[in-house]
Protein backbone atom coordinates (compact mmCIF):
# COMPACT_ATOMS: atom_id res chain seq x y z
CA UNK A 1 0.00 0.00 0.00
CA UNK A 2 1.68 3.88 -0.90
CA UNK A 3 2.94 5.02 2.34
CA UNK A 4 1.43 8.51 1.82
CA UNK A 5 -1.76 9.75 1.45
CA UNK A 6 -1.09 11.66 -1.64
CA UNK A 7 0.04 8.56 -3.53
CA UNK A 8 -2.74 6.55 -2.19
CA UNK A 9 -5.14 9.68 -3.89
CA UNK A 10 -3.06 8.93 -7.44
CA UNK A 11 -3.40 5.41 -7.81
CA UNK A 12 -7.34 6.01 -7.03
CA UNK A 13 -7.20 8.56 -9.80
CA UNK A 14 -5.21 6.47 -11.67
CA UNK A 15 -7.65 3.43 -11.57
CA UNK A 16 -10.34 5.96 -12.05
CA UNK A 17 -8.99 6.97 -15.36
CA UNK A 18 -8.51 3.50 -16.33
CA UNK A 19 -12.01 2.60 -15.93
CA UNK A 20 -13.61 6.07 -17.35
CA UNK A 21 -11.51 5.40 -20.81
CA UNK A 22 -12.04 1.98 -21.23
CA UNK A 23 -15.83 2.50 -20.73
CA UNK A 24 -15.92 5.18 -23.73
CA UNK A 25 -13.79 2.73 -25.79
CA UNK A 26 -13.39 -0.57 -25.34
CA UNK A 27 -9.85 -2.16 -26.07
CA UNK A 28 -10.71 -4.63 -28.81
CA UNK A 29 -6.93 -5.63 -30.36
CA UNK A 30 -5.45 -8.48 -29.73
CA UNK A 31 -3.93 -9.25 -25.90
CA UNK A 32 0.31 -9.70 -26.52
CA UNK A 33 1.72 -12.80 -25.02
CA UNK A 34 4.56 -11.45 -23.33
CA UNK A 35 5.45 -15.23 -21.98
CA UNK A 36 8.64 -14.78 -19.68
CA UNK A 37 9.00 -11.10 -20.07
CA UNK A 38 6.11 -10.70 -17.41
CA UNK A 39 9.16 -12.10 -15.18
CA UNK A 40 11.89 -10.30 -16.66
CA UNK A 41 11.51 -6.78 -18.38
CA UNK A 42 8.88 -6.09 -16.31
CA UNK A 43 10.35 -6.28 -13.20
CA UNK A 44 12.98 -3.83 -13.38
CA UNK A 45 12.20 -0.58 -12.77
CA UNK A 46 13.16 0.58 -16.53
CA UNK A 47 10.73 -1.18 -18.09
CA UNK A 48 8.16 -0.67 -15.50
CA UNK A 49 8.31 2.76 -15.90
CA UNK A 50 8.07 3.04 -19.02
CA UNK A 51 4.96 0.57 -19.60
CA UNK A 52 3.72 3.16 -16.85
CA UNK A 53 4.66 6.31 -19.41
CA UNK A 54 2.29 4.22 -22.51
CA UNK A 55 -0.28 4.09 -20.15
CA UNK A 56 -0.34 7.62 -19.07
CA UNK A 57 0.52 8.77 -22.56
CA UNK A 58 -2.88 6.71 -23.80
CA UNK A 59 -4.77 8.25 -21.27
CA UNK A 60 -3.82 12.04 -21.79
CA UNK A 61 -4.68 10.90 -25.55
CA UNK A 62 -8.58 10.33 -24.58
CA UNK A 63 -8.53 13.31 -23.15
CA UNK A 64 -7.69 12.22 -18.90
CA UNK A 65 -5.30 15.10 -18.22
CA UNK A 66 -2.59 11.97 -16.21
CA UNK A 67 0.84 13.62 -15.50
CA UNK A 68 3.54 11.04 -15.44
CA UNK A 69 5.29 13.32 -12.70
CA UNK A 70 3.12 12.24 -10.37
CA UNK A 71 4.47 8.59 -10.35
CA UNK A 72 8.24 9.77 -9.66
CA UNK A 73 7.38 8.81 -5.68
CA UNK A 74 6.68 5.22 -6.79
CA UNK A 75 9.56 5.08 -8.64
CA UNK A 76 11.79 6.22 -5.70
CA UNK A 77 9.44 3.89 -3.08
CA UNK A 78 9.22 0.63 -4.97
CA UNK A 79 12.76 0.60 -6.90
CA UNK A 80 14.79 2.21 -4.43
CA UNK A 81 18.44 3.56 -5.66
CA UNK A 82 20.92 1.53 -3.87
CA UNK A 83 24.25 3.88 -5.30
CA UNK A 84 25.90 5.34 -8.42
CA UNK A 85 29.48 5.43 -9.22
CA UNK A 86 31.53 6.44 -12.08
CA UNK A 87 33.94 4.21 -13.57
CA UNK A 88 35.99 5.77 -17.00
CA UNK A 89 33.07 8.02 -18.15
CA UNK A 90 30.75 5.95 -17.53
CA UNK A 91 27.94 5.69 -14.96
CA UNK A 92 26.64 2.84 -13.18
CA UNK A 93 23.43 2.80 -11.26
CA UNK A 94 22.49 0.14 -9.03
CA UNK A 95 18.39 0.12 -7.62
CA UNK A 96 16.10 -2.69 -5.98
CA UNK A 97 14.13 -4.41 -8.19
CA UNK A 98 11.44 -6.83 -7.93
CA UNK A 99 11.56 -10.71 -6.88
CA UNK A 100 8.54 -12.85 -6.85
CA UNK A 101 8.59 -15.21 -3.56
CA UNK A 102 7.62 -18.79 -3.66
CA UNK A 103 4.95 -19.57 -1.05
CA UNK A 104 6.32 -23.05 0.37
CA UNK A 105 4.74 -26.34 1.35
CA UNK A 106 3.60 -26.55 5.04
CA UNK A 107 5.64 -27.98 7.46
CA UNK A 108 5.35 -28.05 10.94
CA UNK A 109 5.69 -25.17 13.92
CA UNK A 110 4.99 -24.90 17.13
CA UNK A 111 1.45 -25.48 17.95
CA UNK A 112 0.44 -26.87 14.54
CA UNK A 113 1.87 -26.27 11.38
CA UNK A 114 2.97 -23.23 9.13
CA UNK A 115 3.43 -21.97 5.18
CA UNK A 116 6.78 -20.04 4.83
CA UNK A 117 7.80 -17.48 1.90
CA UNK A 118 11.22 -18.00 0.45
CA UNK A 119 12.36 -14.78 0.72
CA UNK A 120 16.14 -15.84 0.26
CA UNK A 121 16.47 -14.86 -3.89
CA UNK A 122 16.41 -10.77 -4.51
CA UNK A 123 16.77 -8.83 -7.78
CA UNK A 124 18.33 -5.46 -8.64
CA UNK A 125 18.74 -3.60 -12.03
CA UNK A 126 22.27 -2.22 -13.25
CA UNK A 127 21.84 0.76 -15.15
CA UNK A 128 24.99 2.21 -17.19
CA UNK A 129 24.79 5.34 -18.75
CA UNK A 130 27.76 6.01 -21.42
CA UNK A 131 28.33 2.32 -22.24
CA UNK A 132 29.79 1.95 -25.30
CA UNK A 133 29.62 -2.19 -26.55
CA UNK A 134 32.34 -2.33 -28.91
CA UNK A 135 34.63 -0.88 -26.14
CA UNK A 136 33.17 -1.96 -22.63
CA UNK A 137 31.65 -5.13 -20.97
CA UNK A 138 30.26 -5.21 -17.74
CA UNK A 139 30.60 -7.67 -14.91
CA UNK A 140 28.97 -9.24 -11.84
CA UNK A 141 31.20 -11.67 -9.34
CA UNK A 142 32.70 -12.38 -12.56
CA UNK A 143 29.72 -13.38 -14.89
CA UNK A 144 29.43 -11.27 -17.60
CA UNK A 145 25.92 -8.46 -17.90
CA UNK A 146 23.64 -9.37 -20.21
CA UNK A 147 23.06 -5.16 -21.09
CA UNK A 148 19.77 -4.32 -23.32
CA UNK A 149 19.36 -0.97 -25.27
CA UNK A 150 16.69 1.29 -23.66
CA UNK A 151 16.34 3.20 -26.74
CA UNK A 152 18.40 6.16 -25.59
CA UNK A 153 21.68 6.10 -26.96
CA UNK A 154 24.32 4.91 -24.67
CA UNK A 155 22.07 4.01 -22.14
CA UNK A 156 21.92 0.10 -20.83
CA UNK A 157 20.04 -1.46 -18.29
CA UNK A 158 20.19 -5.68 -17.14
CA UNK A 159 18.57 -7.38 -14.10
CA UNK A 160 20.96 -9.44 -11.66
CA UNK A 161 19.32 -12.11 -9.67
CA UNK A 162 21.80 -13.53 -6.75
CA UNK A 163 20.88 -15.60 -3.43
CA UNK A 164 21.11 -12.53 -0.67
CA UNK A 165 19.77 -14.78 2.56
CA UNK A 166 19.93 -18.32 3.57
CA UNK A 167 17.08 -19.11 6.03
CA UNK A 168 16.64 -22.68 7.63
CA UNK A 169 13.67 -22.80 5.29
CA UNK A 170 13.54 -22.08 1.80
CA UNK A 171 14.12 -23.52 -2.25
CA UNK A 172 17.01 -24.76 -2.67
CA UNK A 173 18.84 -25.14 0.96
CA UNK A 174 22.54 -26.59 -0.24
CA UNK A 175 23.11 -23.31 -2.17
CA UNK A 176 25.26 -20.45 -0.75
CA UNK A 177 24.49 -16.73 -0.79
CA UNK A 178 26.12 -14.81 -3.92
CA UNK A 179 26.65 -11.77 -1.92
CA UNK A 180 28.74 -8.97 -1.86
CA UNK A 181 27.66 -8.35 -5.26
CA UNK A 182 31.20 -7.16 -7.50
CA UNK A 183 30.36 -5.01 -10.08
CA UNK A 184 32.97 -4.21 -12.77
CA UNK A 185 33.84 -2.15 -15.87
CA UNK A 186 36.02 -4.22 -17.96
CA UNK A 187 37.95 -2.29 -20.68
CA UNK A 188 37.82 -3.92 -24.18
CA UNK A 189 41.11 -3.06 -25.57
CA UNK A 190 43.37 -3.69 -22.82
CA UNK A 191 41.58 -6.00 -21.24
CA UNK A 192 41.96 -4.40 -17.69
CA UNK A 193 38.77 -3.77 -15.08
CA UNK A 194 38.89 0.10 -15.18
CA UNK A 195 37.15 -0.42 -11.62
CA UNK A 196 33.43 -0.41 -10.24
CA UNK A 197 31.19 -1.03 -7.10
CA UNK A 198 30.28 -3.22 -4.29
CA UNK A 199 26.75 -3.90 -2.96
CA UNK A 200 26.53 -5.56 0.29
CA UNK A 201 22.97 -6.98 1.23
CA UNK A 202 24.11 -6.37 5.08
CA UNK A 203 26.72 -4.38 6.75
CA UNK A 204 29.82 -5.20 5.18
CA UNK A 205 31.65 -5.40 8.64
CA UNK A 206 28.73 -8.07 9.49
CA UNK A 207 27.37 -5.86 11.86
CA UNK A 208 24.00 -6.52 13.47
CA UNK A 209 21.96 -3.04 14.74
CA UNK A 210 20.36 -3.25 18.52
CA UNK A 211 17.70 -1.13 17.17
CA UNK A 212 15.81 0.23 14.27
CA UNK A 213 16.91 3.67 12.93
CA UNK A 214 15.68 6.37 15.07
CA UNK A 215 14.77 8.65 11.63
CA UNK A 216 15.18 8.62 7.94
CA UNK A 217 18.78 10.26 8.00
CA UNK A 218 19.95 7.10 10.07
CA UNK A 219 18.00 4.82 7.81
CA UNK A 220 19.92 6.61 4.84
CA UNK A 221 23.03 6.01 6.26
CA UNK A 222 22.53 2.29 6.99
CA UNK A 223 21.65 1.96 3.56
CA UNK A 224 24.59 4.02 2.04
CA UNK A 225 26.90 2.53 4.51
CA UNK A 226 26.16 -1.06 2.33
CA UNK A 227 27.25 0.27 -1.36
CA UNK A 228 30.85 1.29 -1.84
CA UNK A 229 32.02 2.69 -4.87
CA UNK A 230 35.27 0.13 -5.33
CA UNK A 231 35.99 -3.19 -7.01
CA UNK A 232 38.62 -4.18 -9.45
CA UNK A 233 40.19 -7.09 -10.19
CA UNK A 234 44.13 -7.47 -11.23
CA UNK A 235 45.31 -8.74 -14.31
CA UNK A 236 44.65 -9.67 -17.35
CA UNK A 237 40.77 -10.32 -18.13
CA UNK A 238 39.67 -13.07 -20.91
CA UNK A 239 37.28 -10.79 -22.80
CA UNK A 240 36.79 -13.87 -25.19
CA UNK A 241 34.89 -15.94 -22.73
CA UNK A 242 32.65 -12.98 -21.41
CA UNK A 243 31.13 -12.86 -25.10
CA UNK A 244 31.09 -16.43 -25.04
CA UNK A 245 28.64 -15.57 -22.10
CA UNK A 246 26.86 -12.97 -24.10
CA UNK A 247 26.62 -15.38 -27.70
CA UNK A 248 25.13 -18.05 -24.98
CA UNK A 249 22.61 -15.28 -23.16
CA UNK A 250 21.16 -13.58 -26.72
CA UNK A 251 20.90 -16.76 -28.53
CA UNK A 252 16.82 -17.82 -29.16
CA UNK A 253 16.92 -20.79 -26.39
CA UNK A 254 17.24 -18.23 -23.72
CA UNK A 255 14.52 -18.02 -21.65
CA UNK A 256 16.06 -14.64 -19.87
CA UNK A 257 18.31 -13.03 -21.69
CA UNK A 258 18.17 -9.67 -20.11
CA UNK A 259 19.14 -11.25 -16.80
CA UNK A 260 21.93 -12.68 -14.88
CA UNK A 261 21.03 -15.00 -12.41
CA UNK A 262 23.86 -16.05 -10.05
CA UNK A 263 22.47 -19.08 -8.25
CA UNK A 264 22.73 -20.99 -11.72
CA UNK A 265 26.42 -20.56 -12.20
CA UNK A 266 29.34 -21.96 -11.14
CA UNK A 267 31.88 -19.10 -10.55
CA UNK A 268 35.13 -19.12 -12.34
CA UNK A 269 38.01 -16.94 -12.51
CA UNK A 270 38.56 -15.04 -15.75
CA UNK A 271 41.79 -13.64 -15.20
CA UNK A 272 44.58 -15.22 -17.36
CA UNK A 273 47.73 -13.68 -15.61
Amino acid sequence: MPPHPDMALVQALLVRALVARFTEDPYSHPLVRWGTALHERFLLPHFAMADLAEVVADLRAHDLDIDLAWFDPYLEFRFPRIGVTEVAGVELELRSAIEPWHVLGEELASGGTARYVDSSTERLQVEARGFVPARHLLTVNGAAVPVQPTGTPGRYVAGIRYRAWKPWSSLHPTLEIDTPLTFELIDRASQVSRGGATYHVVHPGGRSYDRPPVNAAEAEARRARRFEKMGHTTGVIDTEALDTQLAWRSSAGTEYPLTVDLRRRVPQRWGRG
